[in-house]
C-alpha cells in the first residue's frame, strides 16, 4: 500500500441532506466533523506508508474511524460495520451513502502501522495541535 495524498473530502450533498434530516441536532460523530474537519489530514501519516505501490484508504478516515472506535467502545469488526451501516459516521468520513466501507482487518493494520513507525510516533504524538 502507498500513499498518495488527498484533501479531506468535502461531505456528500445526499449523506448531508439524510444526516441532517435523521439527527436535526447532530451527534457527537457528526460535530466533531462539524468543528474538526481537518483534525487529520494524510500528510500527517506519509511517513507510515511507501511512496509507491497501489494506493492505501485514507489515512485520515482510518484514524477518525479508530477515534470513533474508542469513543463508543467498538471492536474492529464493530467498527467498520459502523462505517458500512451509520449515517452520522458516512457523514463524518465523507462518504457516499452507499459506499461499501472495508474489511475490519484495515483497522489491524492502521494501528500496526501506526505502532511500528517510530519516527510517526515522535513527530506526530509531540506535534502541537
Amino acid at each position: 500500500m502507498s500513499l498518495h495524498p488527498t484533501p479531506i473530502d468535502p461531505i456528500p450533498v445526499e449523506t448531508e441532506r439524510v444526516a441532517r434530516a435523521a439527527f436535526p441536532r447532530g451527534t457527537v460523530i457528526t460535530r466533531l466533523r462539524d468543528e474538526f474537519a481537518e483534525l487529520y489530514r494524510d500528510e500527517d501519516f506519509q511517513t507510515l506508508y511507501p511512496r509507491r505501490g497501489q494506493p492505501g484508504l485514507a489515512p485520515w478516515r482510518l484514524a477518525l474511524v479508530t477515534v470513533f472506535q474508542f469513543l463508543e467502545h467498538l471492536s474492529d469488526r464493530q467498527a467498520a460495520d459502523a462505517v458500512r451501516s451509520r449515517i452520522d459516521w458516512k457523514y463524518a468520513l465523507g462518504l457516499e451513502l452507499s459506499d461499501p466501507g472495508f474489511h475490519f482487518s484495515v483497522l489491524t493494520e492502521f494501528r500496526a502501522r501506526l505502532l511500528n513507525t517510530s519516527p510517526f510516533k515522535v513527530s506526530y504524538l509531540s506535534r502541537p495541535r
